[in-house]
This record gives C-alpha cells, structure tokens and sequence, in this order.
C-alpha cells in the first residue's frame, strides 16, 4: 500500500473509539501487572476484555503473529511473545496492544515498571515517554515527518540513549501499518509533509545503551544487541491545525498505577 489514506472526521471518531479500547486494555493490565504473574497471563486478560468490550485483538494471527499482546520484558525492544516468563521486582514490561472496532484500528504501547526500578531504568523510562510526547507535538499541520523523528531522536541521544532505527511508527487507519513510516529519527524539514485527516502511530523504541538490535529466530522478537534494557511508549495521533489530537491516552493507565503506589 503506497498511498496515504486521508481520514474524515466520524473515521477519526472511530478511531478514537478504537484506540480508547487499548488504552482501557492497557489499564486492565495496569491493575494486576506485578511479580509472580506469567506475561501469558497478561495475555489472556487483555484478549478477553477485547473481546467483552466489543472489539477484536488487531495483533492476533496478524502475519501470523500468535498472540493477542507483544509483551517485552527489560532487553527485549518489542513484539515480544506472552510465554510462562515470571514477572520479577525491578523489570521493565513493555505491553503493546492494538484492536479493531467499527473497522477501525487501535493501536498503543505502555512500559510498565515493576516495583523498585533501578535509576538506569527509571531514566529510560522518563525519557522515552518525554520523547513520544515531544514527538506528538510536532505531529501538526505543516509540519514533516522528519520534524517528528528529529524531536524524538535529539532528546533520546542527548540523554545517552539509542534509538531503534529497523523499526518504526505507521499510519493508522482500516489497516494497521499504513502509509506513512514514522521513524524515530530524522532531519528537520524533511519528508513528506503532514496534513490534516493523516492518522499516525507515533512509537519511540529506545534503547539504554546501543541502537542496534537482535532479531530472534522466532521471527518476532527484538532485542537490544547489548542486552541492556529497553523502553516503547505509543500514541494514535490524528495529525491537526496547531495542535495534534491523540487518540490514545495514558491518563486511564497512570490513574490506575497511583492508587496501586499508595
């Protein structure tokens, strides 16, 4: 698919709907995710609360991708498999889900920290969400798609820190990966140019140490070459005049993390 899909605004309602649903999935995960649970547990919770909620998991059987969730623990980038891998104190989960509604994709990643988290991660973690969220301010009317990656990769590597190149954001629509790539890095002014109606996935993949990364015979799964810790954080933004609309929110999840922390 080589053209970009143009979204009127009852499809970005939709989409909204959709990507709501994920982020409500994210927050069932956010309430029981904690040492001793298996990830494929978490993957089971979320494929059920998809489906009670009346949507369908968007990454289940896609290119044959097995599972409901990409679940990744500390080293892993994404696309990890749920497996009976026990949840420990001081791990880094990424949990990436997406859904389909109405016909509409969904699509969002939260990494959660579990328990005490060293200050290594605990940075990594701060960065990365400071990275989609300068991302996501870029995502405006006039704007370019290099605009978007240059914000996200100056204050990832201004922090030390390595940013995926192999792996990138996507247009968001009736399919799930559409045209346009939303990498993580790029030059200002460069690219095509965003307007109005374009509906992007806007996904930072940062690394604590190196960018380069391991691709694992299972064909999903990505991990960082040096096997330090990883963190992904996404938002479905509908690209907009002055300011960018995101779909998404995290504000369901955290809401669930502070009561947890108190």
């Amino acid at each position: 698919m080589s053209k970009i899909y143009y979204k009127s605004a009852e499809e970005i309602e939709l989409i909204r709907e959709s990507s709501l649903l994920v982020s409500k999935t994210l927050a069932e995960i956010a309430k029981v995710i904690g040492p001793g649970m298996t990830t494929m547990s978490l993957n089971n919770l979320g494929e059920t609360f998809i489906r009670d909620n009346g949507g369908i998991p968007a990454f289940l059987n896609y290119n044959g991708f097995p599972y409901s969730l990409c679940i990744s623990p500390n080293d892993q980038v994404v696309h990890g498999f749920p497996s009976d891998y026990v949840i420990q104190e001081g791990d880094l989960i990424s949990v990436d889900c997406g859904v389909i509604k109405n016909d509409f994709f969904g699509d969002s990643a939260y990494t959660f920290a579990i328990g005490e988290i060293d200050a290594e991660k605990q940075k990594l973690i701060d960065i990365t969400k400071q990275c989609l969220d300068a991302g996501v301010e870029k995502a405006v009317v006039g704007s370019r798609i290099g605009d978007v990656g240059y914000a996200v990769q100056k204050l990832a590597e201004d922090n030390g820190f390595g940013v995926v190149r192999e792996l990138v954001g996507h247009g968001v629509g009736k399919q799930l990966h559409e045209k346009p790539e939303v990498p993580n890095y790029g030059k200002r002014g460069s690219g095509i140019k965003l307007e109005e109606g374009m509906v992007i996935a806007i996904e930072p993949m940062i690394n604590a140490g190196t960018a380069n990364i391991k691709f694992w015979s299972d064909g999903w799964t990505v991990t960082s070459k040096d096997n330090r810790p990883s963190a992904h954080f996404e938002h479905t933004v509908a690209v907009k005049k002055g300011k960018a609309d995101v779909l998404s929110t995290f504000s369901l999840i955290e809401e669930v993390l502070n009561k947890k922390s108190k």
